[in-house]
């Protein structure tokens, strides 16, 4: 009778564990089923661990550590973030860090212009900002919407969009302000819909935004284009027509791959979510 009942606690220790919040990514020693395999994250965190579940600051840290290597861009393609670092990257993206990491990636940029950008007097001198994550903030909408824990809704996020409610980034407000100043052409390129247009310029112009030389949106010939291939499709149409890059800002790193590649690249942080 007590070995049965041993059994039986062991067996609903198992059962238990199978749906405890750590169970999905962070122990590979049991159940590994298709669905959590497949999964982006297990990848990352759960053929490091090796045995046991990890909790606590264990459990902090490889959250910590899976937000830099996104940052890195060592983890990529990623639908969701883990389920179980989903506070840990609220928490960095709404903290005073990650505006001082922003703050730091600007004054990078000041620096490089003052001390290696000469410019020229035909009017070819240009710069390159993305939207989102750079220019306006979408974190009003995943903090109601999973914070990146859940797979992203296109249709609700461009709702949300359209009603123009975005928040500007403060830092590179004034950064905008500064590089536009110093004559350089400023060009927007996001991955953004075309259908998008009126209420993205819209919200820019109401938040501070204002001056730039050309919104570039996704046609609809883009809309099934990686966001490499299409950023890459329309700096080239810039070169062709006669424009210097000197440097592009942007949140993914999707932004800055391909051909031709700008002088400089400054990336911005952002671990809610990943454009391929």
């Amino acid at each position: 009778m007590a070995k049965c009942l041993a059994l039986s606690l062991i067996i609903a220790g198992l059962f238990i564990g199978l749906v405890s919040p750590q169970w999905n990514i962070l122990n590979p020693k049991w159940g590994r089923s298709d669905e959590v395999v497949n999964r982006p994250e297990w990848n990352i965190l759960n053929q490091r661990l090796g045995k046991g579940v990890v909790v606590g600051d264990n459990l902090k840290n490889y959250c910590e550590s899976w937000r830099i290597n996104v940052e890195l861009n060592n983890i990529r393609g990623f639908s969701v973030v883990p389920q179980e670092c989903v506070d840990h990257v609220k928490k960095y993206m709404t903290s005073s860090q990650y505006k001082a990491d922003s703050v730091r990636a600007v004054e990078e940029i000041r620096l490089y212009m003052s001390g290696f950008c000469t410019l020229k007097d035909d009017g070819k001198d240009s710069w390159i900002f993305d939207i989102d994550e750079t220019l306006l903030s979408t974190i009003p909408y995943y903090k109601k919407h999973g914070f990146g824990g859940e797979k992203l809704n296109a249709t609700s996020l461009e709702e949300w969009m359209e009603k123009s409610k975005a928040p500007a980034l403060d830092h590179t407000l004034e950064l905008f302000h500064e590089i536009k100043n110093k004559g350089f052409k400023i060009f927007l390129i996001s991955s953004r819909k075309e259908n998008l247009r009126s209420p993205t310029v819209d919200n820019l112009v109401s938040v501070g935004y204002h001056g730039w030389n050309r919104l570039t949106l996704r046609g609809f010939d883009d809309e099934l284009m990686d966001v490499k291939k299409y950023h890459s499709k329309v700096r080239q149409q810039l070169v062709d027509e006669g424009y210097r890059i000197w440097g592009i800002v942007g949140d993914q790193w999707s932004t800055f791959d391909g051909l031709p590649m700008a002088k400089r690249t400054f990336k911005l942080p952002n671990s809610i979510y990943y454009k391929a």
